[in-house]
């Protein structure tokens, strides 16, 4: 009761200060009539963990069978103390506050519903709802964590009671139990949950909006399992608005958003729009970034006259960040990346540091073999939670420098403060657009619009999220490999003097080849033969003298004459 209070008064002292949002038309705009378009982060992960967020995937992709992996290890107790530890850990204050510092100004809230109230089965008394302090506490922790720094908290029940579709992995759905679409009482249970969420957040004006089903995939008369070929979808329209009516019998002021079939994208069968304040979302993943892509969504915005939101993208490379969010800016059109947090990723604005304690365990589970103690798997286990903590995690500039800097500003920045004399390492090339601080040849995934364009954009998968293909060899030294003819790097270095510097360049290569490296106009410095080392990780250093550069700043690129070269780093004398 306490705590109610207290959130009542806060809120209160917040309301001076309102943005509600409301629609106007096809834009979003606050309560001064300002347009506002959503630049967000989904926070997945968090109330629910897909198995490629925990490198579970394999073996353990929806969250009940992840957790039952680790049960196995150290009981339910012990699973329960570690969920606990990742939950308090996975978003905090620190989290919010440098989403905002980086440029976001919303936060997406993927919800478990089982963390808000019981799962119908496990319910005392058939049909009714038991109602969990838990989730509501996040919740409302978030939400304060948001309004302190004036960013829009979105709402979206990302598991609903029974599962939304049949990918399994993205709602937690049990496919032993009745799905959303198969029980009324989840159904209902469902639309209660929706009823007590807006009753507690009616009066908030930093709640964006209520995003009321994530991702519906089903098939209700199509063949395609997850809804793409859906012609009515009639229980979902029927559903969202039978939840609708349901919230705004205690809450009439926030944004209703909801999403189509297959995946959030499928619209067909749209009923008259039963809400006057209300959003179409859409999701993007491995498309093209063109009009075209957008053509179905924009015409459902002219059609209805309503907003569209981008609720959930990410998964690819900067470049294909940085063009996205160049194309919803030509269409005043929100979004929210996908997630904050996975474990050993460059995608995402922040990677939470893999141990080899938690890669045996991975191993174990995949591969069986001798079962790890349990006080061995707990500290494992424990360890990964910790690594949760913003203040442990690793944070991505190059991801943040391509989704805000880059959109607008074509020009080079350093990654890091390169002096010569001084060594560098390969993987410490300029932050900008590919064909100003690089040139790669893969360097994006768009394989749902063309399935020939399946690519892995950065081979290696490690330390950055640009075209370059980074490697980790031994020792834990990072390397560019995989490099094409007339592919380049840039670095900016700072001289302390100006002269004839001599490059030691530390390469391994399988075939002769040569390097050049130029000025940032591309005037040639100098060049350098490197002969066959034997491996792809056999290191020799080859030289060359006199490449000149001036006091100060100088913007170096390096062009690689031919396939197959790896580069480690290059020493200035």
């Amino acid at each position: 009761m306490k705590r109610a209070i207290l959130l009542s008064a806060f809120l209160l002292s917040q309301f001076g200060t309102s943005q509600l949002l409301k629609t106007q038309g096809q834009k979003i705009v606050n309560d001064k009539g300002e347009n506002i378009q959503l630049r967000g982060l989904g926070v997945g992960g968090w109330m629910l963990q897909e198995g490629y967020m925990l490198k579970t995937a394999d073996f353990a992709g929806p969250q009940y069978k992840i957790k039952e992996k680790i049960a196995e290890l150290i009981g339910e107790d012990g699973m329960n103390e570690f969920y606990k530890a990742y939950l308090k850990n996975g978003i905090t204050k620190q989290d919010v506050d440098f989403l905002k510092k980086a440029g976001f100004n919303s936060i997406r809230l993927p919800m478990h519903y089982n963390l808000y109230t019981l799962p119908i089965e496990k319910e005392p008394v058939k049909g009714q709802n038991t109602w969990l302090k838990e989730g509501f506490d996040m919740t409302d922790d978030l939400l304060k964590w948001c309004a302190d720094n004036k960013m829009y908290l979105i709402l979206d029940l990302h598991a609903a009671p029974g599962g939304q579709g049949n990918d399994v992995n993205i709602s937690d759905n049990d496919k032993s139990k009745p799905s959303l679409w198969e029980s009324e009482e989840n159904q209902k249970k469902t639309i209660a949950l929706w009823k007590k969420v807006a009753e507690r957040y009616k009066d908030e004006p930093w709640i964006g909006g209520y995003d009321l089903i994530n991702e519906p995939n089903i098939n209700f008369t199509g063949k395609n399992p997850n809804g793409t070929d859906e012609m009515s979808n009639a229980p979902l329209w029927k559903l969202q608005k039978e939840i609708t009516e349901a919230i705004r019998t205690v809450d009439k002021k926030h944004l209703i958003i909801i999403e189509g079939n297959g995946w959030g994208n499928n619209y067909n069968g749209l009923t008259p729009l039963w809400d006057n304040n209300m959003v179409f979302s859409f999701h993007k993943y491995w498309t093209n970034n063109d009009d075209a892509a957008l053509k179905s969504i924009l015409e459902l915005r002219e059609k209805h006259h309503i907003p569209i939101w981008l609720g959930e993208t990410g998964e690819n490379s900067n470049v294909w960040f940085t063009e996205l969010i160049q194309l919803l800016d030509k269409h005043n059109i929100g979004y929210a990346f996908w997630p904050m947090k996975k474990i050993d990723n460059i995608a995402g604005i922040t990677n939470v540091k893999i141990t080899p304690e938690y890669e045996k365990l991975l191993n174990y589970w995949k591969n069986g073999g001798e079962k790890p103690s349990k006080e061995f798997s707990e500290k494992a286990l424990m360890q990964i939670a910790d690594h949760y903590k913003f203040s442990n995690v690793e944070i991505k500039n190059d991801v943040i420098d391509a989704m805000f800097r880059q959109t607008t500003d074509g020009s080079t920045k350093p990654f890091k403060n390169l002096q010569a004399p001084g060594k560098i390492s390969a993987a410490d090339y300029d932050l900008g657009r590919m064909g100003a601080a690089y040139l790669d040849k893969d360097f994006i995934n768009l394989w749902v619009s063309d399935p020939a364009k399946r690519s892995e954009w950065n081979y290696g998968n490690q330390l950055r999220n640009d075209g370059v293909d980074i490697y980790k060899g031994k020792n834990n030294e990072y390397y560019v490999g995989k490099t094409e003819s007339g592919e380049w790097l840039q670095y900016t270095v700072n001289a302390k003097s100006g002269k004839g510097y001599t490059f030691d360049i530390s390469y391994a290569s399988k075939v002769p080849a040569k390097i050049k490296i130029t000025d940032a106009s591309g005037k040639q410095l100098g060049i350098v033969s490197l002969q066959p080392t034997g491996g792809n990780e056999t290191w020799k250093m080859a030289s060359v003298k006199g490449i000149n550069l001036k006091k100060g700043e100088n913007k170096i690129r390096i062009y690689f004459e031919n396939d197959g070269v790896n580069l480690k780093s290059f020493e200035m004398k």
